[in-house]
């Protein structure tokens, strides 16, 4: 389903957004008939309250939603709501939300639906680009995102290893990039044997999915994404009320194709490379077991202490891959650990760095697009709870503290050369709908990277606060 702007039209209907403060002001522009129509329906203008108002033939006339008093409201994405409260029609922004450009794309990105097993349930709203955002350089940002979405919401049936390759790689061409996919147990002989380890239990042979993007000789920006398509948790089995949001687990594989595609469609000059570890953990006479302990390719033996923390095996592989050609950034996507959820919660990844520079930046991103991330510390003392009894590290050591934390620590032993790197331990499900989202699959932090990059390596700067049309 496009995530579109409507083409301008003199018909659009108007959104008037309302607050406590300015509520009298809009109730005296409106149509006779439509002041009427809210006085007699006892609108007040609470945050997130909408109501349309007809004109004197019953035909909707004009919308108004409310939003918070202030200069800093705790959702600039709250008009998202719009998107599934407005009746079919093409409608405009009459006056402007605390941030126009966050608005837009918040309705925009409110307009997903899933509908790959189902049709949608009704016709949508549409929305003329606001005057001052450039809607051409928001759709691709909306397009990438629900692209994300589309790939975690899949069933593990119909997007195992060989699908979710497919796809990587389908947009790996679209993109023009250069691909190469390793499988099975060439990964052996590719020196990738954690990653291989993790998946030769499962129906469909475990695969690394690597594509380049740009000109040789620009900065090397490299993106690692988890893409366990399914996760039982292996021989240390998980319960039934712990597999049965699996299909997400492949969702730091969907940020980071979704960040790859907008970077490349907005023409940033980098030099990206895209590494996607594609799995299931399954289970069957050839799974790995606790106590195994295996050689990783950067030459860390690995003991394994649980079979369910899998995802840092394969990022650690993949880490180490791209972390030979020492990038100037290097960041990698997973859902890791429940222990970030407990700490977080499901609305906000933390993320992991050493580079100071860098975290501050994230941060502030992460504010200006309203992607919220939360850093957390790579805590040096935790380091030697990874020791391990018989090799150099256990994927799991025992105990219930500082789970997201030890998970960081451990993939930070394989990353040595690259200039800066960062980690961010996503959830990528909504458990409820939110004001730009539905519930289901969800793509995080990949709008923070983007405006991030766009930064550092972008014409003149440019940053997606600009481009959405916002002030700076």
């Amino acid at each position: 389903m496009p995530l579109q702007f409507a083409a301008p039209t003199p018909n659009a209907r108007p959104i008037y957004f309302v607050t406590d403060e300015n509520w009298d002001a809009v109730r005296s522009e409106l149509p006779a008939p439509a002041a009427a129509f809210a006085e007699s329906s006892g609108f007040e203008p609470k945050p997130g309250r909408s109501l349309v108002l007809p004109d004197e033939k019953g035909v909707v006339a004009v919308a108004l939603f409310g939003l918070e008093s202030g200069e800093r409201p705790r959702d600039l994405m709250l008009p998202g709501k719009l998107a599934g409260a407005l009746p079919p029609g093409v409608y405009r922004f009459a006056n402007e939300p605390h941030d126009v450009g966050l608005a837009a794309l918040a309705f925009l990105l409110g307009l997903y639906r899933f509908t790959r097993y189902r049709a949608s349930e009704k016709p949508q709203p549409s929305l003329v680009a606001p005057e001052g955002v450039d809607g051409a350089r928001l759709e691709p940002v909306a397009a990438a995102i629900a692209f994300g979405r589309d790939l975690v919401n899949v069933p593990a049936n119909d997007l195992g290893p060989e699908a979710l390759e497919r796809e990587a790689v389908g947009l790996a061409e679209r993109l023009g990039a250069k691909v190469e996919v390793i499988r099975g147990d060439d990964l052996l002989n590719a020196n990738l044997p954690l990653i291989h380890a993790v998946g030769r239990a499962a129906g469909e042979a475990p695969r690394l999915v690597d594509f380049v993007h740009g000109r040789a000789d620009a900065p090397k920006v490299t993106l690692i994404g988890k893409g366990v398509t399914f996760d039982t948790g292996g021989l240390d089995i998980k319960p039934a009320s712990g597999m049965e949001l699996m299909k997400k687990d492949m969702g730091g594989a969907a940020a980071a194709l979704a960040l790859a595609r907008m970077v490349v469609e907005a023409g940033l000059d980098l030099r990206l490379r895209t590494l996607i570890p594609i799995v299931e953990n399954s289970i069957s006479a050839a799974a790995f077991r606790p106590g195994d302990v295996i050689k990783s390719r950067k030459g860390l033996t690995v003991e394994i202490g649980n079979t369910d923390a899998e995802g840092r095996l394969i990022l650690a592989d993949a880490l180490a891959l791209a972390d030979e050609e020492a990038p100037a950034l290097m960041i990698d996507f997973a859902t890791l650990t429940g222990a970030a959820r407990v700490a977080l919660g499901p609305d906000l990844p933390p993320f992991y760095t050493d580079d100071e520079s860098l975290a501050a930046d994230i941060g502030r991103c992460a504010r200006e697009t309203c992607d919220p991330v939360w850093r957390l510390p790579l805590w040096a003392p935790y380091a030697s709870m990874l020791d391990g009894k018989i090799a150099d590290l256990t994927n799991s050591p025992p105990g219930p503290f500082a789970g997201s934390i030890i998970a960081a620590l451990f993939l930070r032993r394989f990353v040595e050369k690259a200039a800066a790197w960062a980690h961010f331990d996503v959830y990528a499900w909504n458990p409820k709908p939110r004001p730009h989202g539905p519930e289901g699959g969800e793509v995080q932090a990949a709008r923070t990277l983007f405006a991030l990059l766009e930064q550092r390596f972008g014409s003149g700067g440019q940053d997606l606060a600009k481009a959405a049309g916002r002030a700076t």
